[in-house]
Parts: C-alpha cells; sequence; structure tokens
C-alpha cells in the first residue's frame, strides 16, 4: 500500500501546470530571440566586409599634381598665344662693292659701335683710282692758275683795243674749262675715295653680332650672284629693341588692344616671367594660319633674352597694371589638392603605396590653384583631387599603373 502511495504522489507532482504558461509562450518570445539574433548577424556580416575590403581592397586610384610656381595675373589673363623673340633693328651687314673678304674683324656675340670697320675688301685697284683721280685734280689746278691769268690779261687788253675780240674769247673758253676740269676732277676723287669706302664695311648702328656668313679668302658680292659668293658678311642686332612677335588667333583678336599688359615666358627659362605690353596689332592676316600677328614690347628683360627664342604670351584684362608686386610666382596646387582635417589645411603625398598627410599654410586663390605658404617645395607631387576617401595611411594607387 506504501510503494502505491508513494508512485501516485510522484505522478501527481509530474502533472504540467498548463495555467502558468499562459504568461510565457514560446509563441509570443520568438519574434525577439529572431531580431537578437538578425542584429548579430548584420554586425557579424559588416565586420567581415570591413575586414576583408581591408584586406583584398588593392587601394584608391588617385592622380598626382606637382607643386610649382604661378604668377597671380593669372588671375587676370583672358588669352594665351605663341610667338618668338626678335629684334626690332636687325641687319645683314654686305658690302656694296665686290672683291675678296681680306679682314674679318668681330666674331660672334661681339658688341660693336656704330660707323665701327667690321670687316674690309681687297682694296688696292680702287685705291689707285682714287690716287689717280687725286693727281688730276691737281693737275687741272696747275692749269687754273696760267689760264686765269691769261684771261684776266687778254680782258684789259681788250678795253684797251689792243688785241682782237677773238683772241680774248679763246682766253675767256680756257678759262671756263679749266674751272669745269677741276670739277669733274674733284667729284672724280670723291667717287673714287667711295669706292674705297665701300671696301671697307662699317656697323650701322650699334649692336650684337648674331653670326658670321663669311670668311675671310670668300669673295664678297652685293648680289651674291656667284655660287661662291656672299651677300652679307655678319648679321647684328640691337639687343635692346627686343620684342615678341605673337600670332593670335582670328577669333580671338578682338580680346587684344594696343597697351594691353601682358606676361612674357620663354620656354628656356619657365619660372621667370617678364612684364610686357602690347606695341602693334598687324593690320592684316595669316591666310593660311588663319591668325593675326601682334607685337609686344618687353617692359623690362635681362641678358638671358635672346633673339628667336619661342615664347608664351598671356595677355591680361584691360585696365590690369602689372607691376613687381603682383608678377612675383606663388607656389601652388591644384585646389582640390587641399583638404581640411581637424581644422587643419592639409595635402596628401604619396610614400610606399601610401597617403601621407602633410599640413600646410595656403593663401590666395589663383583661377583654380591655391597659393601653398609653407609645408611644400617646388616640385613636390600631391594626390591632385582629396575626397573623403582619402585618409592619412590609407592604401592607393597611381592612375595609369
Amino acid at each position: 500500500m506504501f510503494v502505491m502511495a508513494t508512485k501516485n504522489a510522484d505522478l501527481a507532482s509530474l502533472t504540467i501546470d498548463r495555467s502558468s504558461q499562459g504568461a510565457h509562450s514560446p509563441r509570443k518570445s520568438r519574434p525577439a530571440r529572431k531580431l537578437v539574433v538578425g542584429s548579430i548577424v548584420v554586425l557579424v556580416l559588416l565586420a567581415g566586409i570591413i575586414f576583408f575590403g581591408n584586406v583584398f581592397n588593392s587601394g584608391f586610384e588617385v592622380q598626382l599634381a606637382t607643386a610649382s610656381l604661378s604668377s597671380p595675373s593669372q588671375a587676370n589673363a583672358v588669352l594665351t598665344a605663341s610667338g618668338y623673340v626678335v629684334a626690332r633693328r636687325k641687319a645683314a651687314v654686305a658690302s656694296k662693292g665686290t672683291g675678296r673678304l681680306v679682314f674679318l674683324g668681330v666674331e660672334e656675340g661681339d658688341q660693336v659701335k656704330k660707323g665701327q670697320t667690321i670687316a674690309r675688301l681687297e682694296d688696292a685697284d680702287v685705291v689707285a683710282a682714287r690716287e689717280r683721280a687725286r693727281q688730276n685734280l691737281r693737275l687741272a689746278e696747275a692749269d687754273l692758275h696760267d689760264a686765269k691769268t691769261n684771261y684776266q690779261r687778254t680782258r684789259i687788253l681788250l678795253k684797251q683795243n689792243a688785241i682782237a675780240q677773238a683772241e680774248y674769247d679763246v682766253a675767256e673758253a680756257r678759262f671756263k674749262r679749266v674751272v669745269a676740269s677741276i670739277d669733274v676732277a674733284r667729284f672724280a676723287l670723291q667717287e673714287a675715295a667711295v669706292a674705297v669706302e665701300n671696301t671697307r664695311i662699317v656697323a650701322p648702328f650699334d649692336g650684337t653680332v648674331l653670326k658670321k656668313n663669311a670668311d675671310v679668302g670668300e669673295i664678297v658680292a652685293p648680289l651674291a650672284g656667284a655660287a661662291s659668293s656672299r651677300a652679307a658678311v655678319v648679321t647684328i642686332a640691337d639687343m635692346s629693341s627686343l620684342e615678341v612677335d605673337a600670332d593670335v588667333s582670328e577669333a580671338n583678336i578682338t580680346r587684344v588692344a594696343p597697351e594691353q599688359q601682358c606676361e612674357i615666358t620663354l620656354d628656356a627659362y619657365p619660372q621667370q616671367r617678364y612684364p610686357g605690353f602690347v606695341t602693334k596689332i598687324v593690320p592684316t592676316a595669316d591666310r593660311a594660319k588663319a591668325t593675326v600677328m601682334v607685337k609686344i614690347r618687353f617692359k623690362e628683360y635681362d641678358k638671358r633674352v635672346l633673339p628667336e627664342m619661342s615664347a608664351k604670351i598671356t595677355f591680361l584684362r584691360l585696365g590690369y597694371e602689372l607691376n613687381a608686386a603682383n608678377s612675383k610666382p606663388l607656389l601652388t596646387v591644384p585646389a582640390a589638392a587641399v583638404a581640411s582635417r581637424g581644422g587643419r589645411q592639409v595635402v596628401y603625398q604619396v610614400q610606399q603605396e601610401r597617403a601621407v598627410e602633410v599640413p600646410v599654410s595656403t593663401g590666395q586663390t589663383l583661377a583654380g590653384l591655391l597659393e601653398i605658404k609653407s609645408g611644400l617645395n617646388e616640385g613636390d607631387k600631391v594626390v591632385a583631387k582629396v575626397d573623403d576617401q582619402i585618409q592619412d595611411g590609407v592604401k592607393v594607387i597611381l592612375k595609369g599603373q
């Protein structure tokens, strides 16, 4: 009996109390568990994406720009054109006579003065002709004394009726003929002196010898008719008269006006800028190139500027006055290369395929460029365009590689 009672008690205690399950139903707790599990899965996926993205990302593609010197006047530029440096005063110096060159006293680069003898031709024949003309003049002058004395004597005798009129006429004609022969002899002597002078080749103005066209021993002729002859002996230029001849497109010629301020940059010295202004717009166009020639004069330049150097001309807006203060070049980078990080202005350089943050101090804006006062040097390479993806230490690759 006792055993049976114990079994019945144990079985009674195992009875499920269904009344207590009303507040904690498995059906109601299941959505909450799903929400928690889903959130954990999303976080794991995001972490995996970030992790594997950093592992397998080859880097952000960037393009580099160079920190270079720029002129503040570029913000006022309205047009650019190309041209060449030329000398307004330039001459190929030649001889008026024909002969063999026996003396050449200059070389390329020599300075010459106006009237200085540059070269001399063989002159033995013309010197002899000049001497003959001089002696002929002396002979005529010697006859003059006798003719004049005889003419004065016959005039007195004619008044006294001591001689016939015919005798007086002969004396008068002889006197006039001697006077005329003296004039002829003087002009002949002058002509012979000019012939001698033509064998001397002199500088027509102060200048610099640019080219030596002939050498001692060669035949020099005014028109260089023979294949072995030379017309010009040297070419000289007045280096104080340098200017730039620029070709401006017909479509843009309305942007150019006389006295307009310009900035001249020579290909030989790209960092040096020379102030200038428009002196003349040649009133004709080149049909083949569809351009109009514009002449620009230097305001100031140095001895490094030479004829035939290629140049780039920047025409500035009308009314803009170019001076020493606003022509000084500034170190600049593209404005898009500068970003703000933590209240600082920074640029990014690339080192070992990583972006390296470099703090900089900036200045004025110049037509899409930004002045860098400190932090960079001329020639430094920086990321040309910075966005939020470019951060210090991020992996980058150069465009095109």
